[in-house]
Parts: C-alpha cells; sequence; structure tokens
C-alpha cells in the first residue's frame, strides 16, 4: 500500500480530528528540536518546559509532576476532577531519552548533546501525544469532544523500574478508565501499526553481581580462588540453569552486558563485577525470577569458592494489552487508513513501564511504523543511528484523536 493510498482523504475524513497541515509542520519542528536537546531520565527539565509552554499557548493548565520533570494536562476537564464522573481516556508519552552518543553522520537534527541520543523514539512519543492533544483541545473548543482525555508526559522510562510509578503517584490515573500508547517500531513500515491483544512486551529486571576471593599468581591457581574463571562460569553456566528451572515457555532469559575483572596477565584478581538482564515473557515466571536467578548465582559461584553479592533490581512486568483496548485502537487506525494499515505484531523481548498503569487500568500500546516505505535497513532501537520517518507522526496524532472519538462510542458513561 502506497503513502499516497494510506493518506488518502476519503478515508482520513471519516472521523474530525485530522491533523492540520499547519500544525503537522509544527510537530514535525517540535520532534527534530526535542532530537536535538536529548536529556535522561529525571533531567527533562527543558523537555518538559517546552512541553508546557505549547499546551499553555492552547489554552490548557498542564500540572509538573511534583517530582520536577515530566506533566499531566487535562481536556474536558474542570479544576482537574473527571466531569460528572465520566471515565477519562488518558495517553501516555515519555520524554526521556538515552546515554549513548548519536552517530547519525548526515542528519540535520542530530543530537547536540555529547553520549545522549534519542534512540528510542521517546521524541516521537511526546510529539504524538502533544499533537493529539492540541487537536482534541479545538475540537473540544467546538464542543465536539465527547469525554475528556487526558495527557501524560512521563520522565524516566528508561530508569528501572521507571518513572511510571512517579506519575501514578501524582495522580495521572486518578478518574482514568483506560489508557493508550504508541512505541516505535522500526520494523514497522511508517504509515502502519503493529497490534496484539495479551502480553506485547517482556518483564525486564536488572541484575548487578560482584564476585570477591583471594587472589595471586597465575603460577599458582590452586592456592586462590580463580575469580576470572568464576565469573566465566557465571556467565556461562547460570543462565543454562535458570532455563532449565522454569517452563521453557516462559522464555525466562539472563543475558550479560558487563564483566570486568583484573588489571595483569599473570595476577589473579581478588575481585570481579558483572550486570547484566533478565526477562521474561510470562508474568508468573517473572515473580519467581528473583529467587530462581539469586539460587543458581551462588550455586555457581560456591562451586568456585567465590563470595558473592547480588543485587537484583525489580524492573518492569509485560506490558499486557487489554482486548477491549487493543480493539479500540485497531478500530481508531481502520477509520483513519482502513484494515491494512493495522498488522499483528509478536511479543518482543522489550520491557516498557507502561506496564505499571497497565496493572491498575486496562489499556493498549500500539507498535508505530517509523521505517520508510521500501527501505530495508533497520536502523533499530537503542542504536546511535537510530532515526524514524515523521510521516509516523501525522499517523500516531490521528490515531489517538480517532481512538478518543471512537472511546465515547463503546463506552457507557
Amino acid at each position: 500500500m502506497s503513502r499516497e493510498s494510506e493518506a488518502d482523504p476519503a478515508k482520513r475524513a471519516a472521523l474530525p480530528g485530522t491533523l492540520p497541515e499547519a500544525l503537522r509542520a509544527e510537530l514535525i519542528a517540535f520532534r527534530r528540536d526535542m532530537h536535538m536537546h536529548p536529556e535522561l531520565g529525571n533531567q527533562e527539565f527543558r523537555t518538559t518546559a517546552a512541553i508546557k509552554a505549547r499546551l499553555e499557548k492552547a489554552g490548557l493548565k498542564p500540572r509538573v509532576l511534583t517530582v520536577g520533570t515530566g506533566l499531566i494536562c487535562d481536556i474536558g476537564i474542570e479544576e482537574g476532577e473527571p466531569a460528572s464522573g465520566v471515565p477519562v481516556l488518558a495517553m501516555r508519552a515519555d520524554i526521556d531519552a538515552l546515554p549513548i552518543p548519536d552517530t547519525k553522520t548526515e542528519c540535520a537534527y542530530r543530537s547536540t548533546v555529547p553520549d545522549r541520543a534519542h534512540a528510542c523514539g521517546h521524541d516521537v512519543h511526546t510529539t504524538v501525544v502533544l499533537g493529539a492533544g492540541l487537536v482534541l483541545a479545538e475540537l473540544h473548543r467546538q464542543g465536539r469532544l465527547p469525554r475528556p482525555v487526558r495527557l501524560i508526559f512521563q520522565p524516566a522510562e528508561e530508569v528501572l523500574p521507571g518513572g511510571a510509578a512517579d506519575a501514578i503517584e501524582c495522580g495521572a490515573l486518578d478518574g482514568v478508565g483506560r489508557i493508550i500508547a504508541v512505541h516505535c517500531d522500526p520494523r514497522v513500515d511508517a504509515g502502519l501499526i503493529g497490534l496484539r491483544e495479551g502480553a506485547i512486551t517482556s518483564a525486564c529486571d536488572r541484575l548487578e553481581i560482584t564476585l570477591d576471593g583471594p587472589g595471586g599468581h597465575t603460577a599458582r591457581p590452586h592456592l586462590t580462588t580463580d575469580l576470572v574463571t568464576a565469573a566465566a562460569r557465571v556467565v556461562t553456566d547460570v543462565p543454562a540453569l535458570v532455563a532449565r528451572r522454569v517452563d521453557t515457555r516462559a522464555g525466562l532469559a539472563v543475558t550479560w552486558g558487563r564483566i570486568e575483572s583484573g588489571h595483569a596477565p599473570n595476577v589473579i584478581p581478588q575481585h570481579a563485577e558483572l550486570s547484566g538482564t533478565v526477562r521474561c515473557l510470562d508474568i508468573e515466571a517473572w515473580r519467581q525470577a528473583p529467587d530462581i536467578v539469586v539460587a543458581a548465582i551462588d550455586e555457581v559461584a560456591n562451586l568456585h569458592r567465590a563470595k558473592s553479592e547480588i543485587n537484583y533490581v525489580r524492573g518492569v512486568p509485560p506490558v499486557v494489552n487489554d482486548g477491549a483496548v487493543a480493539a479500540l485502537l485497531n478500530d481508531a487506525m481502520v477509520a483513519r487508513r482502513g484494515e491494512d494499515a493495522v498488522e499483528g505484531t509478536e511479543q518482543s523481548l522489550g520491557g516498557e513501564d507502561f506496564s505499571w498503569y497497565l496493572e491498575r487500568v486496562p489499556g493498549a500500546m500500539a507498535r508505530l511504523g517509523v521505517r520508510p516505505p521500501g527501505e530495508r535497513t533497520v536502523r533499530d532501537l537503542h542504536q546511535g543511528d537510530f532515526d524514524a520517518d515523521e510521516y509516523a507522526i501525522t499517523v500516531g496524532v490521528e490515531l489517538f484523536t480517532a481512538a478518543a472519538l471512537l472511546d465515547a462510542a463503546t463506552r457507557d458513561a
């Protein structure tokens, strides 16, 4: 399907809330500015100020979270209280960047901050929710917004266990009946979304280990605790042990990202450090994961006479899409661009703290296609060369505005 057919005016005019051309250009400029000025989790002061200023310019009253970054903004609600108890539809965006360098060499809007980049598409997520809010605010002024909407611009998604907890504590879900979100997907063409009912991401925890023992000369390893060998065995044996202690369908996996030990080739060190992630497809297996993983590490470390200290950092459970809300996103996309604009998607092993909202209210996340149609090279997430086809901004805004209008038709007051 061509981009021209995806943007067929007859399809897009079926519901109000399409994106005006002037606002589309402004949103692209907003996204590029945000891309040039990435900020890490809980440090998003410039980003928060920019979002706040644009919402206030539209006559809205955003509220900065008490943690100092991130904000909430209601549309169609007076004094921050849901009108007549009508449940709110919330739209969530994450606003933080990653601590990696932007390696795009021919890009006018590449990051201006060393070792910082919007390499996960949060600048796109933010711009989509901002744009949807501006369009819906105009519909509200015209008396055409049937239900209240809440915009949630959340900080620190990349910081386990995620900034969602701070947003929830600040009242982000008060009065909310449903919540929706998108996440950039570089394997899906711009103009399309990926959807599934049930789990769409996986649980993700962080693991930090130190191993200690008496070192010594490499000529006499029998008189030492050979920490390099011990660390190597933890790296290779623990994932295998863990995989055999749960149902293989749970997809519980330990993957290492860092190992460090020693300073000289002829000295057995006294200290080693390892860190990695624990990921899991199944929420029940995730609840058991800390005990299983810690027991496996201790078992291997003890076998090699190494003293282990384990810091198991709880992260996020899987994002589990509610069937009715996933259907709402499907219907919204079909109304905008036809049935061919929605494709099925697999559960990924990536983690997302949107899951914490879904522990409290029904909701769903869609994968927003950002790959230029016809391009086969994937600029993957969390890579320094990641970028997005900006047509995805129009798609995301109109998906959310359609969802807001259709939500009123599918729920009782």
